[in-house]
């Protein structure tokens, strides 16, 4: 049974969402299981905690502490060892769960899970990786969302194994095209770190490590050109807030163009199937569920303002990563490329080990 860890107090809603997603998580998986973690008088009083409770598939752990979603990163790591958001990524650890999901600080979430469960050899940061949904159909994944502000090419270079990892793992794909974020296709073109890495993606491409489609512009990312796409912190949170401001976008046309005239609103009614698939194409509760990659261990990024929908998509994605064999196979690449990612252990960006990055923005959009 693959049981899922679960931080029932994160997010901006806390047990009045997790309880509720846990136990749809729970109905619709019968062979999985889940560990709710949080203070007890507070899970209390949720009107389905006596079933979730009750659940021969759910095990209540106690915590006595909370990681509040204002906290400070030292507050959380140093203070705070007995929080619900360390006690499930804890779970982890000793191996009572195979993968832990919570809403919590995005900041404090990333240095938790870094400092119990540390990471792996060949990898210097930690990095976000989540989709946003292309034009193709599908959905196009992006990594770094905003935990490494500033990245050497060696950094870029680990975020494309441990994305194509993810992606074979997630969507069956053995050879993931990876395309690397830059202001133009040309191999010329863009930051010395990003021709130093587009350097490194090509020899990792001759020697078969990585299947690299080449540099990639914005607009690439929601054509669904490429499964993959690298770059900096900064710039994916951006593309990521962007990709939330288009969908809120939409949503609010569709309600405009219900409340004008009598003609646009026979127009609109006739269009509804069509903006309403698209509407939900682009919902982002749909893609809940952030990846924190480089870890030895499987912990998942909800929305801090998830609804009980879009939580579940999390523990939805957790169990898929856990039952792929998510980490397995991010370890096997990262071995095959290990002649390469050796960079990065001598690189200037220092070695193996460095201090716990700083998440600079919260790279889960608001609903």
């Amino acid at each position: 049974m693959i049981r899922i860890a679960v931080d029932a107090m994160g997010g901006d809603f806390g047990p009045s969402v997790t309880v509720r997603a846990c136990l749809a998580f729970l109905d619709s998986h019968p062979e999985a299981g889940v560990v709710l973690v949080g203070q007890p008088d507070v899970l209390a009083t949720q009107a389905q905690f006596p079933r979730i409770q009750s659940h021969p598939r759910c095990q209540v752990l106690a915590a006595t502490e909370v990681v509040t979603m204002d906290d400070p990163i030292e507050v959380a790591l140093r203070r705070k060892k007995d929080s619900s958001m360390r006690v499930a990524i804890t779970q982890v650890k000793n191996g009572s769960a195979q993968a832990a999901v919570s809403a919590g600080n995005t900041g404090a979430l990333m240095a938790i899970a870094r400092y119990v469960l540390k990471t792996l050899e060949g990898i210097d940061r930690p990095a976000i990786a989540t989709q946003l949904p292309n034009a193709a159909g599908g959905a196009t994944t992006v990594l770094d969302l905003g935990a490494n502000i500033d990245c050497t090419e060696d950094h870029l270079f680990q975020f494309a194994v441990m994305g194509s990892a993810l992606v074979s793992a997630i969507a069956d794909k053995p050879s993931p095209t990876v395309g690397l974020l830059n202001i133009g296709e040309e191999a010329i073109k863009g930051s010395e770190i990003i021709k130093k890495a587009g350097e490194l993606l090509r020899s990792a491409a001759k020697s078969g490590d990585l299947n690299f489609h080449g540099n990639v512009e914005g607009n690439d990312i929601f054509k669904g050109v490429v499964d993959i796409v690298v770059c900096d912190g900064f710039v994916g949170n951006v593309a990521l807030k962007a990709s939330e401001g288009l969908a809120s976008m939409i949503g609010g046309f569709i309600k405009a163009e219900f409340s004008r005239n009598i003609f646009t609103k026979a127009a609109a009614i006739v269009a509804y199937p069509v903006l309403s698939a698209f509407k939900n194409r682009v919902d982002h509760r749909r893609y809940n569920g952030a990846a924190l990659l480089g870890l030895r261990g499987l912990v998942f990024k909800s929305h801090g303002s998830a609804d009980a929908f879009a939580f579940e998509r999390a523990l939805n994605r957790a169990y898929d990563a856990a039952r792929n064999n998510l980490l397995e196979r991010v370890q096997e690449r990262i071995a095959h490329a290990a002649p390469l990612l050796a960079k990065a252990a001598l690189g200037p960006a220092g070695a193996t080990g460095a201090e716990v990055p700083v998440v600079q923005a919260d790279p889960m959009p608001a609903h």
